[in-house]
């Protein structure tokens, strides 16, 4: 399929894990993919494998929590690439620790990456989307969102990103933007294997352990998570907006 032949898109956090996927999938149905990431490195590395099996692509090192490089960094690509269609509000970091050992920097952090990044983003996003009448915005939420133990920070983050959601729907609608929120369960990633390392365990233990709490007995991969934003940002899903989807092997609510 190419859904989305001439259309532009920006993914956050799209070096790795469920961005790479994201970016990677966009490219190859047809969009201009730009990879922001504090990890320039990686982005680069990614957007030199689009560019080399013919897609087009640029890497930009961008602080998502600060609203002047956001500013620049969109700027630039619709200066590359003539407008923005997509955005995909990925990048996100970890600080997990029991509520009585969190510190307020470890708050503050997955705060400022999770809402106030996806803030910055969707309000420079939207001042293009808007101007074209046109523009498709997802939000990476989380089962999390329901509570996890141990992640205070990142689950309030989570949740919030979905009310983020649903107001930017009714706000954005009008103007031919639609917004929705992908609430992903456990997926296989470098940040799950770190996640697993902290606990003392391998990233094949935490598997296991989790497989007994889905209905579908395998641990998601990066690409379910890039299946479920390719259809929310195609023309297919033209009439959805405001809605979380939970990508888990499970029920959730």
């Amino acid at each position: 399929m190419n859904r989305f032949t001439g259309k532009s898109a920006i993914v956050t956090g799209g070096a790795r894990g469920i961005g790479a996927a994201i970016s990677r999938k966009f490219a190859h149905e047809g969009a201009a993919v730009a990879v922001l990431d504090v990890d320039y490195d990686g982005a680069s590395m990614l957007a030199q494998e689009i560019k080399d099996e013919g897609g087009k692509a640029i890497a930009l090192k961008v602080n998502i929590a600060n609203a002047e490089e956001v500013e620049t960094a969109f700027n630039k690509v619709v200066e590359e690439f003539g407008k923005l269609d997509i955005l995909v509000n990925n990048a996100g970091v970890i600080r997990d620790n029991m509520l009585f050992k969190m510190e307020e920097s470890d708050w503050d952090t997955v705060m400022d990456v999770h809402l106030k990044g996806s803030f910055l983003c969707s309000r420079e996003a939207q001042k293009h989307m808007v101007a074209q009448k046109y523009g498709k915005i997802v939000n990476l939420s989380s089962t999390s969102a329901l509570g996890n133990r141990g992640q205070a920070n990142y689950s309030a983050a989570k949740a919030g990103l979905q009310g983020l959601t649903r107001t930017m729907s009714l706000e954005l609608g009008p103007f031919g933007i639609n917004v929705n929120a992908i609430a992903p369960g456990f997926i296989k990633t470098e940040m799950t294997k770190a996640t697993a390392e902290r606990m003392g365990i391998t990233l094949e233990q935490m598997i296991q352990g989790s497989l007994s709490q889905l209905a579908i007995k395998r641990a998601g991969e990066p690409e379910d998570i890039a299946n479920a934003a390719a259809f929310l940002c195609s023309e297919e899903a033209s009439y959805v907006t405001g809605q979380t989807l939970y990508v888990a092997g499970r029920p959730t609510i």
